[in-house]
């Protein structure tokens, strides 16, 4: 999720026997003034599944809450104060400064890795369209090519399936 969307999301949007969060608004901090509004497009209202580790880091987290109401914001942070920490934790630990963000393209990028499609990812991510996913996330696509022939090659060949044989007569 975007970070405005982390910083605007209450145990109320977290299903956990479901397994999933609810993505309805966004934080922002306008003129020292926290402002709670809608996601950023329309497509970006969605509900993503969450694996239990997440699920279960969010629970722990939550049990430690003191005075927290199921509907005040989990994170009581601002954008700024998260971009601070990440530029901190970077530099105590000689990683390459990232933005908070770059998260949210390293989780887009894993997904695309693990094979999951364009559309699925564009959903997950609350894009507009497909395409702005698949512009955003080309460059890691081109390596699949490969593989597409290797699973044809593997599909049609005599030596791995005995009945398929596309040319009766012609073997490898």
């Amino acid at each position: 999720m975007r970070s405005g969307e982390l910083l605007a999301l209450t145990l109320n949007d977290v299903n956990f026997e479901a397994k999933t969060i609810s993505i309805t608004k966004s934080y922002a901090r306008v003129n020292c003034k926290d402002i709670i509004s809608p996601p950023k497009t329309s497509k970006s209202r969605r509900v993503i599944t969450a694996p239990n580790f997440l699920l279960d880091i969010l629970q722990d987290y939550t049990s430690r809450l003191f005075d927290y109401e199921p509907s005040d914001r989990l994170f009581e942070y601002s954008k700024h104060f998260l971009q601070n920490e990440m530029s901190r934790g970077c530099k105590k630990s000689g990683v390459k400064k990232i933005r908070v963000h770059d998260i949210r393209h390293s989780h887009a990028s894993l997904l695309i890795e693990l094979g999951f499609s364009p559309l699925l990812i564009s959903e997950r991510l609350g894009h507009e369209n497909v395409e702005t996913t698949l512009e955003t996330y080309a460059h890691l696509y081109p390596d699949k090519h490969g593989e597409v022939s290797s699973k044809l090659n593997e599909l049609f060949s005599p030596k791995t399936n005995p009945k398929t044989q596309i040319y009766p007569g012609i073997s490898e």
